[in-house]
């Protein structure tokens, strides 16, 4: 059930935080206006510039279509085949969510010296997204009514149209936005495809900034970057509209009888492991031996132990902040319609669009030109963390929030409770673990982070994602194992916390 008309308070904290979440593409957009038209055509124009939407264009669409592809197959496997220890099969399906890509990158750089180019760039980016897809859908797989699939089946339908008609439709919307989740990751990738020495929009909008002459290569190249992002948006929404979710009668869902595979079991088992092996088990090895050979200069622990603090501080400061600005805004988008709060809910996931380069190229403008005092310093990377993942909070909030039956919390106040008390002790109950899954999942994202924070950290101030990102420009593998394989346990932890809470949801 839905309110007709949410109170002003809600409403003017939802609007605030809608208006923060905007700050990127407002300042962006702002920026771009004081340069000269003919100028900024030109450089869009330009041959490089066409290269470089080949380049990306093609490395989104080779690992998108892959990550669908296995990703929906992998789902498959998870929740009709008769696995033995299926739950180790499914935490090792999420397990690459702790590997950034530069990371993955790094270890098969270790493994295989002098690797570079496109397919490399593809192999890596494919087995670190896949779970993108595969977690999703597996959620679809495990919601879906199978009964349909049955139905259609029994009209004379031979099993693969059957299963076509009956069940692709609905597991496409959640395929689909793993699809885009992936599109856009691989659209603002930095690290691998520089460590691999392929030429994307992201690698060449952080050298045109470091240059003098280079803002206004930068602004267009970011330009474009923000075009392609918002028609990947579009198009996923399509396919999200057209999807269909249908059951036979009322109830729950029907859930179909696992298959056995018989003698194609180890096949299929040694399939499953294949994405956890290339994204997880390849880089782990190659920083446990790179980190007991040692590297050119010896670790100081001191500086390890920093630099593990202020990722682990940072990344929950920005967590913090996400989900602040989030509550109000996934609060008003679970209880109430209309064309402001559908504006509000845009406003609260432009974010969603921007890739990182571009949001911290805009944080960059906004600092120097609001408040210059914040610029390279850690409140405004903070902030830049909390509104770039918001969208991720926000999501994990509506959903969350839906969940309790508003007539609750009316119960609750019927009973002489005040408003917070009555909202805190249903909905919030109910919600809160959803909303701690959306702000493990911010700050795991945060840990992960490089060109934003390369834009934007203070002068002498490391995370392990830059910290590790120096010591691999220098080739010094044996210390920047260390930091590698910190950042992947810290990033682990959060993982499999989120792995565990779907677990519990299927």
């Amino acid at each position: 059930m839905l309110a007709r008309s949410p109170r002003l308070p809600l409403l003017l904290a939802a609007g605030a935080g809608a208006a923060i979440a905007t700050v990127p593409l407002v300042f962006l957009l702002v920026r771009v206006r004081q340069v000269d038209t003919d100028r900024l055509w030109s450089i869009v124009l330009r041959p490089r510039t066409i290269d470089l939407i080949t380049n990306s264009l093609a490395l989104v669409g080779s690992v998108t279509i892959s990550c669908m592809v296995i990703g929906v197959a992998t789902a498959w496997a998870l929740a009709r085949l008769q696995l033995p220890a299926r739950p180790l099969f499914v935490v090792l399906a999420a397990l690459p969510l702790a590997i950034p890509s530069y990371v993955a990158a790094f270890g098969w750089m270790a493994m295989v010296p002098g690797i570079r180019g496109f397919f490399w760039s593809w192999l890596v980016l494919t087995a670190v997204s896949c779970p993108l897809v595969t977690l999703p859908t597996l959620a679809a797989f495990s919601n879906a009514d199978h009964s349909v699939v049955e139905t259609a089946r029994s009209l004379g339908r031979r099993p693969a149209r059957a299963w076509c008609t009956a069940m692709l439709p609905q597991i496409a919307p959640a395929a689909a936005a793993g699809g885009l989740l992936v599109a856009l990751y691989v659209l603002s990738e930095y690290g691998a495809v520089s460590a691999l020495r392929l030429s994307v929009f992201t690698h060449a909008i952080i050298d045109n900034f470091r240059t003098l002459f280079g803002i206004d290569a930068a602004l267009a190249l970011a330009l474009v970057l923000v075009a392609l992002a918002v028609m990947l948006v579009v198009l996923e929404r399509l396919v999200r509209i057209r999807g269909e979710r249908w059951r036979v009668g009322s109830g729950a869902p029907v859930p179909p009888p696992r298959i056995r595979a018989g003698v194609f079991t180890p096949v299929a088992m040694a399939s499953l492991l294949v994405v956890p092996v290339v994204a997880f088990g390849v880089p782990v090895y190659a920083m446990l031996t790179g980190f007991t050979a040692g590297g050119r200069y010896p670790l100081v622990w001191s500086e390890w132990l920093a630099t593990t603090g202020t990722t682990l501080g940072v990344a929950a400061a920005g967590a913090v902040v996400a989900l602040f600005v989030c509550l109000p805004i996934g609060a008003l988008a679970a209880r109430h319609r209309g064309r402001v709060v559908s504006v509000i809910e845009a406003a609260g996931f432009t974010g969603h669009a921007l890739p990182g380069v571009v949001v911290g190229l805009a944080f960059v403008f906004f600092a120097l030109r609001v408040a210059p005092s914040l610029y390279h310093t850690v409140y405004i990377l903070i902030f830049a963390y909390g509104v770039m993942f918001l969208p991720k909070a926000i999501g994990a909030a509506r959903s969350s929030i839906e969940q309790a039956p508003p007539t609750l919390t009316d119960t609750a106040r019927s009973l002489g409770r005040g408003p917070i008390h009555a909202w805190w002790s249903t909905t919030g109950r109910i919600a809160t673990p959803g909303i701690a899954a959306g702000a493990l999942l911010v700050t795991l994202t945060i840990m992960k982070e490089l060109p934003a924070t390369l834009f934007l950290r203070p002068a002498d101030f490391d995370t392990l994602a830059t910290k590790l990102w120096g010591l691999m420009n220098v080739q010094d593998y044996g210390a920047a194992s260390a930091y590698a394989l910190t950042l992947m346990v810290v990033a682990a932890v959060p993982a499999l916390l989120l792995s565990r809470h779907s677990g519990r949801q299927d």
